[in-house]
């Protein structure tokens, strides 16, 4: 009888929504597969939205899935039709597959990264240089990517355009890197807490504003200079955000929703709303470019990602580290799992 050899994996019951890191067998790459021995996995809020419930993974209804879609480790093994790849090339993982019944989302629709080895279709590996530790790479497929493609792809801001950050914590802190990278002018940070609003300040907002304090409307009338803002994305997903923000949307604003919150969409003032001829816009995830623009931006020193890895913990505290960001002890940038 051949023994399988056994890894550990932070596996979710999809049913029972408990989550505990435990031994499952090492899996194995098909065709077009290959298998990464993972290097460093980061921790995101989608991961502990996922573990209370309040998202439920698409195409799995039954059984257990390994959480876990920021990775970024070592080629182990390669499927039989895989070429362009070695064992023991360093990459990182894009999160998203286009498929033909529609999009498929490493750890979400399949099993992710928070384990010794992941198996991936070879299409969604990029390239790392030894330069980029696996800690900074893991967190560019979502903490990263997913601003950058809600910035340069969906809002498709343009230099010169006023824009409004509402939410500074893994996503958002990373937004006002890029909005800075692309020439937005000014770059309003909004977020309750003082610790994110000075690390909005250090990654290079204009100006970061608490949305509790007394003259806060009047406060982010004048950092736009009474006009509103051209772009305002919402990391935050609640809908007292949504609600807000609209009210600081300039003539032909655009709103990029990318934080999710699961309750309904509110126009409040649809008179206002299509007059000023604002957007709602959805923004989900990132493609395979935007990653290795990333990649090349970090590997070229033009974008420091030095301050994004809050603790590094290992593979076996992954319930820790999900009640430490739930909980926003410490004010996590990024927790990265390491195996």
């Amino acid at each position: 009888m051949v023994v399988k050899p056994m890894m550990l994996a932070g596996r979710l019951n999809v049913e029972t929504k408990q989550f505990r890191v435990k031994e499952v067998p090492v899996p194995s790459p098909g065709a077009d597969d290959v298998r990464i021995k993972v290097g460093a996995a980061g921790v995101c809020l989608s991961d502990v939205h996922l573990i209370s419930g309040m998202v439920s993974p698409p195409r799995i209804t039954i059984g257990e899935l390994t959480l876990g879609h920021e990775v970024a480790g070592t080629v182990e093994a390669l499927g039989a039709n895989v070429e362009g790849w070695s064992a023991g090339d360093r990459v990182v993982v894009q999160a998203i597959v286009d498929k033909p019944d529609g999009l498929h989302t490493l750890g979400l629709d399949y099993d992710g990264g928070w384990a010794e080895y992941l198996v991936t279709p070879a299409s969604t590996l990029v390239r790392l240089d030894d330069a980029i530790s696996f800690e900074v790479a893991a967190i560019v497929p979502d903490a990263v990517s997913t601003p950058w493609g809600a910035i340069a792809s969906t809002a498709q801001v343009r230099t010169g355009e006023s824009v409004g950050v509402w939410g500074i914590g893994g996503l958002g802190a990373h937004a006002v890197q890029l909005l800075r990278l692309v020439g937005a002018v000014p770059i309003v940070a909004v977020d309750p807490l003082g610790a994110a609003r000075d690390r909005a300040l250090r990654l290079g907002a204009d100006v970061a504003l608490d949305p509790g304090a007394d003259g806060f409307e009047d406060a982010v009338n004048a950092a736009s200079d009474g006009k509103g803002f051209d772009v305002i994305f919402d990391f935050v997903g609640l809908p007292a955000v949504q609600r807000e923000a609209q009210r600081h949307l300039a003539n032909y604003g655009r709103l990029v929703l990318v934080g999710i919150s699961g309750q309904p969409l509110v126009i409040e003032d649809s008179i206002t709303f299509i007059l000023k001829q604002n957007r709602v816009m959805g923004h989900y995830g990132s493609r395979t470019p935007h990653l290795a623009q990333l990649v090349d931006l970090v590997q070229r020193g033009r974008l420091d990602l030095s301050e994004s890895i809050s603790d590094v913990l290992p593979l076996s505290g992954a319930p820790e580290a999900v009640r430490r960001l739930e909980n926003k002890i410490g004010n996590p940038v990024r927790l990265v799992l390491r195996p």
